[in-house]
């Protein structure tokens, strides 16, 4: 096909001190793709290693490297890719993240290289810090109504992130970029405003790879903010989806959310009394729909909080 007809695609990869660890990785899976039509927007927060070297090592005029005189946080750093951004389409890739050789060809063919998408969505793979993969994700939500699109995400059907999603820049913009109350649901959020005004279109195989490494950004955060971001994002679902269908939206959502934070709690390092108090915070945020009995008895039943007390009956004199 000539490349004349083929849209510009950027491709943004916002980066900080990842230059020995994954950046090469992402860049190259960048570079790597059988769509050629593309540019790709390094923007590196102020790094302190040796990010700046290894991005001006490859001589590739595809590449628009900006360095930041100051870190501007991760937020802004995101969106300033998307302020650079010349592409009808916009990927945006974490300095972690992989995509496959064929990930943009395959998108581009889903809709005939036509430019009124507002998304472009593949299954995705969850993979570990060596690359192995943990989880395949497929994109079972071909056809679907938003309504029943976002259903079909309760219900883990599709995994909305970054690494598997195609924006249109235009579209993407006209949201305001990646942004949320606390900027951790902020990818999501921008999701489905976009799709409240404009087509998604769905690819059911798998083409990219999300790495879950203990590190991924938001791991640290507190819970409090993951709860304030997932109420936001509750009230854009319900916002984009017919009059109908918000009771149901809710009530689901609120279910969902209350599972994933859950899950979240189960990750902390804490005493059992603080992760306790962290479930009943969950529980009552999300009005009570999704008790976390089932979740808190295996927290229970770890050695780790009742191996002190069994060593101390054993050694009781009785």
């Amino acid at each position: 096909m000539d490349r004349k007809r083929k849209p510009l695609i950027s491709i943004g990869i916002p980066t900080y001190n990842r230059a020995d660890a994954y950046l090469k990785d992402a860049l190259e899976s960048a570079l790597n793709q059988t769509y050629q039509h593309i540019e790709i927007i390094v923007s590196d927060n102020c790094s302190s290693d040796n990010t700046e070297e290894l991005i001006k090592g490859y001589d590739d005029e595809r590449i628009k490297y900006f360095r930041h005189s100051e870190n501007i946080g991760a937020n802004n750093n995101f969106n300033y890719c998307v302020e650079k951004a010349k592409g009808t389409y916009f990927h945006m890739l974490h300095d972690d993240d992989l995509i496959d050789p064929d990930f943009l060809e395959v998108c581009m063919e889903a809709v005939d290289y036509d430019t009124s998408a507002g998304l472009i969505r593949t299954g995705m793979r969850v993979i570990d810090g060596k690359g192995s993969v943990i989880a395949k994700r497929p994109n079972r939500v071909v056809g679907l109504s938003t309504t029943d699109f976002i259903l079909a995400w309760f219900n883990d059907k599709t995994s909305p992130y970054l690494c598997n999603t195609l924006f249109n820049t235009s579209r993407l913009r006209e949201v305001g970029g990646f942004h949320s109350e606390t900027h951790l649901w902020n990818d999501v959020v921008a999701e489905m405003k976009i799709l409240a005004n404009a087509p998604r279109i769905d690819v059911e195989v798998i083409k990219a790879s999300f790495r879950d490494h203990g590190d991924n950004r938001g791991s640290s955060v507190q819970l409090k903010e993951w709860l304030v971001d997932s109420k936001y994002l509750l009230d854009v679902l319900c916002e984009i989806v017919p009059k109908d269908s918000r009771e149901l939206i809710r009530k689901k959502g609120l279910n969902h959310f209350a599972r994933l934070n859950y899950y979240k709690i189960k990750g902390l390092d804490e005493s059992l009394l603080k992760k306790f108090m962290a479930y009943w915070l969950t529980y009552k945020t999300f009005n009570f729909y999704h008790s976390p009995i089932n979740y808190m008895i295996p927290a229970l039943l770890k050695p780790r909080y009742w191996t002190g007390k069994v060593k101390k009956i054993i050694a009781s004199p009785g």
